[in-house]
């Protein structure tokens, strides 16, 4: 699998239950400069509904999300 876009920072959420995934996101976006890119994967299927409303919410960009098992991986760029 090629890497659509070079991340700034990587997250691993496997294993985490609603709603950490998206607090550590939110927390990790900080560390990122304008313009960076997170990469997370995650196994809890709640994680897609809910990073993308953390997104639209927060005005940050989901740039990508696919599945490949029970392993979600999403890529979001830090906006303001």
């Amino acid at each position: 699998m090629s890497e659509p876009f070079l991340a700034d920072l990587e997250l691993d959420l496997k294993g985490l239950q609603c709603p950490m995934p998206v607090l550590k996101t939110a927390s990790a976006i900080k560390k990122v400069e304008i313009g960076g890119i997170i990469k997370a994967t995650a196994t809890d299927p709640g994680v897609t509904a809910d990073i993308a409303a953390w997104t639209k919410s927060t005005g940050n960009e989901l740039i990508k999300m696919e599945r490949e098992g029970k392993v979600i991986t999403f890529w979001v760029r830090r906006i303001k």
